[in-house]
């Protein structure tokens, strides 16, 4: 299947001649989270067909963008890799569209909350609260920890945790980034345990922060949060 081609000389038209066909940005998605075989890509892209990975692997990889490696595992290059931002620029602007459109019928794979988690809690917040969250969704356990104004999720049960949030992924998503109020995320089918008040401490980035709103706030006190977080 060739590649088919924008003609135009623009840096956006050449990117998406790359990375604008159908599927290919959701196979570099998965690639995201390190190197996988072909049948994991598969299990991770609900309703393509084989043929077409098979095909959108091949142009990525003519294109340089990912690789075929050891153990039979794709990857993606060093430039493929730059396209994290990018992604989640775009999904950081899709946000609205993922607060107004809840789960109904569509399909979900537990490990794709770690790129919506990524874009509410982007960057360095000295102000966040540590803390511990265990999340049960889809059968799988994940824990999402705040330590050094940074917040990370992992696979996994917490020791400690503060709150546990089991349920649907959209009301998930709506509770951890200011969107849904306790008592709406429950209606919405989330079971909720421990001291759920202490969620808003985590200061999600998106929506409930704007970053605009934020750098005027940092003008006008003279501060800037640049360096104030450890790694």
């Amino acid at each position: 299947m060739a590649v088919k081609s924008y003609g135009q000389y623009c840096a956006l038209a050449r990117a998406l001649d790359v990375v604008g066909d159908r599927w290919s940005l959701l196979i570099v998605r998965e690639l995201l989270d390190g190197p996988a075989r072909y049948r994991r890509l598969l299990d991770g892209l609900p309703g393509i067909a084989t043929n077409l990975l098979a095909d959108r692997l091949r142009q990525l990889s003519d294109a340089g963008v990912i690789e075929h490696g050891g153990h039979a595992e794709y990857r993606l290059t060093p430039w493929g890799q730059e396209l994290r931002e990018p992604l989640y620029a775009l999904a950081r602007w899709a946000v609205p569209v993922v607060m107004r459109r809840p789960l109904g019928t569509d399909t979900f794979r537990s490990h794709w909350l770690a790129h919506p988690l990524a874009v509410i809690y982007a960057g360095c917040d000295p102000a966040r609260r540590p803390m511990t969250v265990e999340i049960h969704v889809d059968g799988d356990i994940m824990t999402l920890q705040s330590a050094n104004g940074y917040v990370e999720l992992r696979s996994g049960k917490a020791t400690k945790p503060e709150v546990v949030l089991a349920g649907p992924p959209d009301a998930i998503l709506g509770l951890l980034a200011g969107q849904l109020d306790a008592s709406t995320a429950k209606a919405a089918g989330l079971d909720i345990t421990g001291r759920v008040h202490h969620l808003a401490e985590l200061r999600p980035t998106t929506l409930l922060r704007a970053a605009t709103s934020d750098m005027s706030t940092n003008e006008a006190n003279g501060t800037s949060d640049v360096g104030r977080c450890t790694s």
